[in-house]
């Protein structure tokens, strides 16, 4: 075998199978006859290994220690590389991850140009953003796109709604979330994006040094395909590899979102015009006829306090808390519009609140908090805690009978220090609805001002939730306890009976099954009762069976 060790200023190489017992002398184990045995030994030291620096955790040890040295009979020995310090070459070892990086930049500066051709205003944006879009979790370095991803998608849908909202201002919420569904469909924008030629920019492995080659190296046995994807653009094939669709879709949503964080929203709108999704934010007015006297119908005066915002068009206010059951000539629309596009700003001013208030979460943490902040159960609590169900107009008396059972239930929870799902009551979805259409009538009076919106909404949700503060759905904590202990979580079995749902989960632990039947008014509300309690079960079931193997030990 061949070694190469580092003496002083000169790289040499020993040429003998050693053993690991380098203090025995092995050569003489061998029978080779030294012809100077009294000649000075050599002090070697192994060569520092070629490493990954770019990864997040490289504080890789090899197999022996960076000081370890052995000595070595300078007969048995042959000089490659001289005069070179060691220090020199081990600089030399952080050389290819340094290339790496580079040409990682380099191609999302590339990534960067073809948006920059095509784009008529000027748009700022770095380029260590968009290298952290097209960078995927494998690649184990110490950013990935999960967070640009998370706030992507949420401006994505936002722009979509704010769209359809202006464009087709005669269409119902049905239509109006049926169009939205096509426009922003991970289909769609794999589609988009492979129009594009995206997914040749995404990096999906980590780098292996062992692997690497020198770019340019025309030594290679490998022939470069040119493809030229734009008159000004050109890119030079080396092969090819299968990309999941979901993931291309994903990379598109963090580059919008790379845009939305550093540049701005109508950089972002610029860049996904150039994507295909065509999405503008109209200048077309909202045409409103409603002269109705708003008072008669709700408390516009308490409304106006509890939001800080005095409405110029207080119709808004009345559409926003008609339910579709209320019928009368004076109000044309249901809430329905205002919760379409009051659903997409919540979750995108929410979503923005989270990403600059804790910069330094990661991407997991920060879609859970997300999660746990958007949705109905959330804002049905809000609606409750401020006395909002009073203002519904609605002509149901099951809509009457469960809001009053709800308004019951919460008022025995502490309200300052619960959220949403963590309580086990059954909301009707119009209380949740009232919220996200309060927030869609702020947005339209105020000419689409977003920050007026989140000055009046986000008091009303707090606490918002924090890092130490967040919690897991109950059907999506039950699953990830089962994965990680090898249960096996069974397929809910769901019976409706007037008009109440009731659910069954069963776990199979080790041949045990565990069961929980749950009924509420929806199939959603009863399964996360049945998977809250079932969770308490097998929490209790381990605990106990962890108190016993630490007994007999």
């Amino acid at each position: 075998m061949t070694l190469c060790f580092w003496t002083e200023r000169v790289m040499i190489v020993y040429l003998l199978l050693l053993t690991k017992n380098y203090e025995t002398k092995p050569y003489y184990r061998h029978e080779i006859d030294l012809v100077y045995e009294r000649e000075a030994l050599l002090n070697a030291k192994y060569l520092p290994k070629m490493r990954n620096y770019l990864k997040k955790s490289s504080a890789e040890k090899g197999k022996e220690p960076s000081g370890a040295s052995l000595q070595l009979p300078p007969e048995l020995c042959s000089i490659l590389m001289s005069p070179i310090p060691h220090g020199l070459y081990y600089s030399f070892s952080y050389l290819p991850s340094i290339i790496h990086r580079i040409e990682s930049l380099l191609l999302a500066r590339s990534l960067k140009r073809l948006h920059m051709d095509h784009c008529a205003q000027s748009v700022s944006i770095h380029t260590t953003k968009i290298l952290e879009a097209i960078t995927t979790k494998k690649c184990q370095e110490n950013f990935h796109m999960e967070s640009l991803e998370t706030l992507g998608d949420s401006f994505l849908k936002y722009a979509a709604s704010r769209h359809l909202f202006t464009t087709y201002q005669n269409d119902h919420e049905g239509l109006l979330s049926l169009k939205k569904e096509k426009m922003v469909s991970n289909d769609a924008l794999c589609k988009l994006a492979c129009d594009r030629k995206i997914p040749g920019f995404i990096r999906t492995e980590p780098f292996d040094p062992k692997t690497w080659a020198i770019p340019g190296d025309t030594s290679l046995d490998k022939s470069l395909d040119v493809e030229v994807i734009s008159p000004k653009r050109k890119v030079y094939n080396m092969g090819s590899r299968k990309i999941k669709s979901k993931r291309v879709a994903d990379i598109a949503e963090a580059l919008i979102g790379a845009y939305v964080s550093t540049s701005g929203e109508l950089a972002a709108l610029s860049f996904m015009v150039w994507l295909g999704l065509d999405m503008y934010y109209a200048k077309t007015p909202i045409e409103r006829h409603f002269p109705i006297n708003a008072e008669k119908f709700v408390n516009v005066r308490y409304i106006e306090s509890l939001i800080k915002y005095k409405f110029r068009d207080p119709s808004l206010l009345v559409e926003a808390f008609t339910h579709g059951s209320f019928m009368q000539s004076e109000i044309p629309r249901c809430y329905q519009r205002l919760e379409f596009i009051g659903d997409a700003i919540i979750d995108y001013i929410i979503t923005v609140h989270l990403y600059n208030k804790y910069p330094g979460l990661t991407p997991g943490l920060l879609t859970d908090m997300r999660s746990c902040s958007v949705n109905n159960d959330c804002y049905a609590l809000c609606a409750v805690k401020f006395g909002l169900q009073k203002q519904i107009l609605y002509f149901s008396t099951d809509l009457q009978k469960h809001i009053t059972n709800t308004v019951e239930s919460v008022e025995k929870l502490c309200i300052s220090t619960t959220f949403g799902w963590s309580s086990d009551i059954s909301f009707p979805k119009v209380l949740g609805d009232i919220i996200e259409s309060l927030a869609g009538a702020i947005l339209i009076d105020s000419c689409f001002n977003e920050d007026k919106v989140c000055e009046s909404i986000l008091p009303l949700l707090e606490p918002i939730v924090t890092p130490e503060t967040v919690t897991l759905h109950p059907v999506r904590e039950l699953h990830e306890f089962c994965r990680g202990r090898g249960y096996i979580m069974r397929k809910p079995s769901v019976t409706p009976k007037d008009g109440v749902s009731f659910i069954t989960m069963e776990v199979d632990v080790n041949g045990t099954i565990y069961s929980d039947i749950c009924s509420a008014p929806n199939k959603d509300a009863a399964k996360k009762l049945a998977c809250k309690n079932l969770l308490n079960k097998l929490k209790i079931e381990c605990a106990s069976i962890e108190l016993n193997v630490e007994l007999n030990e």
